[in-house]
């Protein structure tokens, strides 16, 4: 670096001036901002690596207004509630996931508890219609119904291509303030 350059970062560096503080001050949080987001990213191997909780299907296990941070499949394969075998997430057995409904972007992600998965043309439960495609069967814990027995993912099973991720960690509250920032943009 030569000696101009390095004066000229030396007093943007240490500059009372408000505008320049200003834009120095922003740079840091930008990058702040963006050293978290990668950290996120490293860690789920997804994006968005969060999404909010928006209403009482997941109750009592998962509130409206959570933080949720995600991992990928690839990260973390899925652990059916049948499957479970002593393993549990978010206070029953078996993974939580979160997906696409359809693989559809325009659609709001689902996130329910994966129960087990089926093959192609298998019923989906006992005594219901055959699978179109192998895939997941999902219910929220505070519903009656399977997702695919409803109004969810109809008379579908949840293909791995939509899912967005494992559910890992949730954070109250969080999401009130992700769910604002989403409606803005």
């Amino acid at each position: 670096m030569s000696l101009a350059t390095k004066d000229t970062v030396h007093k943007f560096m240490k500059s009372d001036n408000f505008w320049i503080s200003l834009l120095r001050e922003t740079l840091y949080a930008l990058a702040a901002v963006g050293a978290i987001a990668l950290v996120l990213y490293l860690y789920a191997g997804a994006w968005p690596p969060m999404v909010s909780v928006d209403g009482l299907s997941m109750y009592p296990n998962m509130h409206d207004g959570d933080l949720i941070i995600i991992q990928s499949i690839e990260k973390s394969p899925i652990v059916t509630y049948g499957a479970a075998g002593g393993y549990s997430s978010f206070g029953d057995a078996g993974d939580v996931i979160v997906y696409q409904p359809f693989g559809r972007r325009d659609m709001t992600p689902v996130i329910h508890r994966a129960l087990y998965y089926v093959n192609a043309s298998e019923p989906m439960w006992e005594g219901g219609i055959k699978a179109p495609n192998s895939g997941y069967i999902t219910k929220g814990d505070n519903n009656f119904l399977f997702d695919q027995s409803s109004g969810v993912s109809p008379n579908t099973p949840v293909k791995e291509d939509w899912i967005l991720g494992v559910a890992k960690l949730r954070i109250p509250y969080l999401g009130y303030v992700r769910s604002i920032f989403s409606f803005i943009h």
